[in-house]
């Protein structure tokens, strides 16, 4: 069975692990500080937060900016659960956006959806390809929408407009515009899951990029201490010799990333670049190379003017087929004995937000995007040969559906 998304653990990988369980820091330590001045370094953003999931350092960045219980945050209604669930931790209600036909936020549908009660955006870029944010970073510095914002504390009346955001989960090392994500607008927020491009077996990354009078490295210090019960001082900051002391100055969080896993992510970091992302690039130019013969089907945009995608997930639509049809083809691909998936069920077919008043009716897009979609497999080890099974086992299965 060809897998659809494992783990590349090679022996560089393991000997930085066994190495960060030699020197003793399993916690928050040298790695985890090295790790983020690299993460730093290599998106050309002004200062990284490690922490242990991107949903967390979501989160974090939300209640940081003050969002709760009466305000609006803006999201896709096609992205992962974690985006929305995040607002609703806060108390917060989002409010969902279609998708347009390369599956990202639709900008049109975002000015619309923005209120005197929207105090964040959080544009996705979905499988790599980053958003529109030239378009979407205009648009909340436009005059008439920087009207309507309603600042209520310190840090909303210092920006003096909506936040923008970017879950960025699936797009470490995407470009926009010759600019990597990270440093795209004002807040970034990385994912290192397991399946992920960069992975770290959980973690994520805080990419702090504020504008002036914001000092972003004051932000990074205050969020080491939100990140870690409200404590003033980490562990490393504790183990110098009469340094113990501490403080508590809020009822913080617990998100902090480990030595552990920030080793595995220095390893995939320092070869990110020449290595992963070329041999992603390679499995994806395979696929559209074959399926761009195929009249049925649709290639995910990866490189249009200006964008350069992180090929993470390689999202084929299939022409003239409903959701049944495509579930169809989807098992008898798992009959030839390859692992595919769908990204994502969009937000509003949920249960939870379905039962919250939500209708899929109302994100024609995205339904359509969702209903004709297959995710493939693209990870580090999977070879030319099991490429070509894989496309193989997808256009079989298509021709037995549609003949």
């Amino acid at each position: 069975m060809i897998p659809f998304s494992p783990p590349r653990i090679d022996q560089k990988i393991i000997d930085e692990v066994n190495d960060a369980l030699r020197s003793g820091w399993i916690t928050t330590g040298p790695r985890t500080k090295k790790f983020e001045k690299m993460i730093t370094a290599y998106c050309g953003h002004e200062s990284t937060l490690c922490v242990n999931s991107g949903s967390s350092g979501l989160e974090l960045m939300l209640r940081w900016f003050g969002v709760g219980a009466g305000d609006e945050v803006i999201v896709p209604a096609y992205t992962y659960t974690a985006t929305a669930n995040v607002v609703v931790h806060c108390g917060a209600r989002p409010v969902f956006v279609d998708a347009g036909p390369d599956f990202n936020m639709d900008v049109e549908k975002l000015r619309a959806a923005i209120t005197p009660a929207t105090k964040v955006i959080m544009p996705v870029d979905l499988a790599g390809l980053p958003c529109d944010y030239d378009e979407i970073n205009a648009l909340v510095a436009d005059e008439d929408i920087k009207g309507k914002f309603s600042p209520n504390n310190p840090e909303q009346n210092k920006l003096g407009r909506i936040l923008v955001l970017s879950d960025a989960a699936h797009s470490i090392g995407a470009k926009y515009k010759g600019k990597k994500t990270g440093s795209l607008t004002d807040v970034s927020v990385f994912s290192f899951h397991a399946v992920k491009n960069l992975t770290t077996a959980e973690g994520g990354a805080i990419c702090l990029n504020l504008p002036e009078p914001f000092d972003n490295e004051d932000i990074y210090k205050y969020l080491c201490i939100k990140s870690l019960h409200g404590q003033t001082k980490d562990a490393l900051a504790k183990s110098k010799d009469g340094n113990w002391q501490y403080d508590v100055i809020e009822a913080g969080y617990k998100c902090n990333m480990t030595d552990i896993q920030a080793a595995m992510g220095i390893v995939e970091l320092e070869r990110y670049d020449e290595d992963m992302l070329v041999k992603r690039k390679h499995i994806f130019d395979l696929y559209s190379k074959a399926f761009a013969e195929k009249d049925w089907a649709v290639i995910p945009p990866y490189e249009t003017t200006g964008k350069t995608s992180s090929c993470h997930v390689f999202l084929l639509r299939i022409k003239g087929i409903d959701e049944a049809e495509r579930n169809i083809i989807i098992s008898k691909v798992y009959e030839k004995q390859v692992s595919v998936n769908v990204h994502f069920i969009p937000l509003p077919m949920l249960s939870f937000y379905k039962n919250s008043g939500y209708s899929i009716d109302d994100y024609p897009v995205s339904y359509d995007n969702f209903s004709r979609v297959i995710s493939l497999p693209v990870y580090y080890n999977l070879d030319d040969d099991q490429v070509q099974t894989v496309i193989q086992a997808v256009t079989e299965s298509v021709e037995e559906v549609l003949s």
